[in-house]
Formats: structure tokens, sequence, C-alpha cells
């Protein structure tokens, strides 16, 4: 068993074996005999964690301008990702609970080696592309805030993403708690501008039915399902269960696993709200209001000063802060895991900030669109979706690999048009961008 932390539970480390504990009261039955309320509460955490990536900067850009632009058009595009996230991301955190290993050790393990490595070198090009929303969105909040120029603004993102990642080090609750105080703040922000706002329930029902409105919004779709369905936290989660809550027996193991379905549909289900909220927002005020020109993160904000008032204005510039700062931090700690899943290394903290955050500061540095590349950097998130979620459907579904946890068929059926929706939606954007 690995070093055990400050909270007195092993830290995330690469497992040889599926969790156990000596024959004595199990730690699952410790944290059991807290009390009904207690008990369940201190098993929740990893699916918030994972849950601050589906409302990172990116979010803030694919959805207002979807809103702004579309209305309640796309309103079923975020209903159905955030659906596809809640089962995508119980696979992942069943992988970690059942094997004692993450994805990309499983992925390492019993995949060709030349695939898992080049699963490694698209996932640091996708890691990449998450810290540039990540810090991206961060600054500008923190621009919108209080005038701190991008560049310096992106650098001090970094260095309070350190500091809530100094967290883990000293026990995952620790971690977990800071991350679901950062989600609280969106949440909070974006309840109090949608309660200003309000919306319109016939057209948010319409909006429902599946439909598009031209090629312009098939981009946003891809954007809203990379923004919404994040790589780097399906490998992630996996490394969040593996090791939390040590389990005796399968029975154990099958308890544990109640309690992460639980988590995930009250994670997911914020992050799901808090998305719905954003593009609601965009729709009933700036398209129903004759602005659907507004398609930035600073046009949303100065719309919402013009049109609501300070108030909304401030909500949603705090709201972007604590995105981001949250969503730089979980980002460095799935890097770590990633690397060290698929070709057992590490490297300094510090150093892998360095490398991912290269190109968000060269964005913030050169002056470039901030909303523009937000959204691009969604649709190259999209793009590696595929990447993550084949492996995880392959694996889970081996009974050499997950036992008793297996698939069945009708969850193999399942992520497997999940999987084939996205990759039907990416090339047809190919071929719309290129030949179209």
């Amino acid at each position: 068993m690995g070093p055990v932390r400050g909270d007195g539970v092993p830290a995330v480390a690469p497992a040889t074996s599926a969790p156990s504990v000596p024959d004595t009261e199990s730690a699952l039955r410790q944290l059991r005999s807290r009390g009904r309320l207690r008990g369940v509460v201190a098993l929740l955490g990893p699916a918030f964690v994972a849950a601050v990536a589906y409302v990172d900067p990116g979010n803030f850009a694919t959805n207002f301008t979807a809103g702004a632009k579309f209305g309640y058009t796309l309103v079923w595009v975020i209903v159905v990702a955030n659906l596809m996230a809640m089962l995508v991301q119980y696979l992942s955190a069943k992988a970690g609970v059942a094997t004692g290993r993450d994805l990309p050790e499983l992925c390492r393990e019993h995949l060709p080696k030349p695939v898992s490595r080049g699963l490694w070198v698209q996932a640091e090009i996708i890691a990449m592309a998450t810290d540039l929303a990540e810090f991206v969105g961060a600054a500008v909040g923190l621009y919108l805030l209080f005038g701190v120029p991008l560049f310096a603004a992106g650098l001090i993102t970094a260095v309070v993403a350190f500091a809530i990642l100094a967290l883990e080090q000293r026990g995952y609750r620790r971690f977990e708690l800071a991350i679901v105080a950062l989600l609280g703040i969106v949440f909070l922000g974006f309840l109090y501008d949608l309660l200003v706002v309000g919306a319109q329930p016939a057209e948010f029902a319409a909006g429902l039915v599946p439909h598009l409105a031209g090629g312009e919004s098939l981009l946003l779709v891809c954007g809203i399902i990379g923004a919404t369905v994040m790589p780097h936290v399906v490998y992630l989660h996996s490394a969040l269960t593996k090791s939390r809550v040590a389990c005796r027996d399968d029975n154990e193991r099958r308890e544990l696993l109640r309690f992460q379905r639980l988590d995930v549909i009250v994670g997911l289900g914020a992050a799901g709200l808090i998305n719905l909220s954003m593009l609601v927002i965009a729709a009933s005020l700036f398209n129903g209001g004759g602005r659907s020109d507004i398609d930035s993160i600073e046009g949303a904000h100065a719309g919402l000063g013009q049109m609501v008032g300070g108030g909304a204005a401030l909500a949603f510039a705090v709201a972007l802060l604590a995105s981001g700062l949250s969503s730089s931090s979980v980002g460095t700690y799935a890097g770590q895991v990633v690397m060290q899943g698929f070709i057992r290394r590490q490297i300094p903290l510090f150093l892998r900030r360095a490398i991912t955050m290269a190109p968000a500061l060269v964005v913030l540095g050169l002056g470039l669109p901030a909303t523009d590349s937000l959204v691009i950097s969604q649709v190259v998130l999209s793009f590696g979706i595929p990447f993550a979620l084949v492996p995880l459907l392959l694996l889970t579904r081996r009974r050499d690999i997950m036992g008793t946890f297996v698939n069945n068929r009708l969850t193999n059926v399942a992520a497997g048009a999940i999987a084939a929706l996205i990759i039907a939606l990416n090339l047809f954007l190919l071929y719309d961008t290129f030949l179209g």
C-alpha cells in the first residue's frame, strides 16, 4: 500500500492489486459508521472534482456564444452531453474501484505498447488545450474584476493553482473540499444571474427537441460536447477512486460503487445545471434582447452590466475566476496521472505547469481573441474524447480485467453509441470545414 497522507488514507499511486485492508473493520465500514448523513458525505467527492472540468471557462465561451447566437436552440445539446458525461465518468470511477488501477495504467498494461504511447502523446496535447481554456478564462476573470493585464493574470493563475494543489499533498479531502467550494461559487454566481435575468419556459422546452440552425451551430455543438465531456477527467476520475477507500472484498466494492453513482449524479448534475443556466441567461438576455452579436466573454460581462446591472456582471466575473482557478488545478493533477500511468514517469509540477501553460501564455501575450481561442480549444478537446472513451469502453467490457464488475450489454451499447456519435460529429465537422 502506498504512503499515508495527512487524513490517514493512502495517497494516489500506481496500485499493484485491487485495494484491500487487513481482517479488521474496513475503511468503508469506518466511514459508514459516522452516521447516515456524514457516512454518505464522506464517500462523495471524486465526481465533484471531475465536475469542475465540466464548467471550466471553455464552457463559458461555448454556452454564452451558443445562447446569444441561437437562443434556446442548443439546450438539448447540453442535456445530452451531460447525460453522456454521467455515464462516462461512472465507468471511469468503476474502473478505479474494481481494479485498483487508473485508466492510463490499464491502457499501459493491456493495450499494445505503440497504442499506449500514442494515447499518451495525444493526452499531453489535450492537456495543453485544456490549460489554454482554463488559464485564459481565469486571466480574463482577473482582468474583469481587478483590471490585471492578461499575461500577468495568467501567471497569477499558475501560482494560485499550485497553492490549491498543495492541499492535495496534505490529504485528498482538503483538496476535494477546496474544489467543491470553488464549484459552489460558480453555482451561486449563475444562480444569482439566472434569477435576475429570468427564462422563457416555452422556448426552453422547445430547445429540448434536437435540431440545428445551420453549419455554424454544428461547430458550437462540437464545442459544447468538447467542453462538457472532458478527456483529461476521464483519466483522472479512475485515479481519484482507485485507492480513496480501501475495500475488503467485492461486496464492499459493490457497495462503494452505489455511492459513486450518487456522487456522479449529484456532482455532474450540478455541473449540468450551471451549463444550462449559462445558455439560458445568454438566450434570454442577449438573443431575446437583440444582442446576438455578443460572442466573447468580455462582451457577455459588459452586456450583463449594461442590461441588468453591476451585481450580475460581478457575479459573472467571480464565477469565471473561480472556474478558471479550480479547473487549472484539476488539469495539472490530471496531467500527472496521465504521465505516471502511461509511461511510469513523474516530472516536477512546476515543470509540467510551465510546459502545458505555454500555449495559454502565448495567446495572452499576443493579445489573441480570448473567446475565439477558448472555443477552438473546446473543439480540439472534442477530438480528444474518443481517444479516452474508446479505451475506457474496451477495457471495462473485459471480464478478465473487471471481474464481476464488467459492463453489462446495455452499458456497452450506450457507451458505444456515445463514442460513435462523438466520432461522427467530429468527422462531419472536418468535412464541413475543409470540403464543405
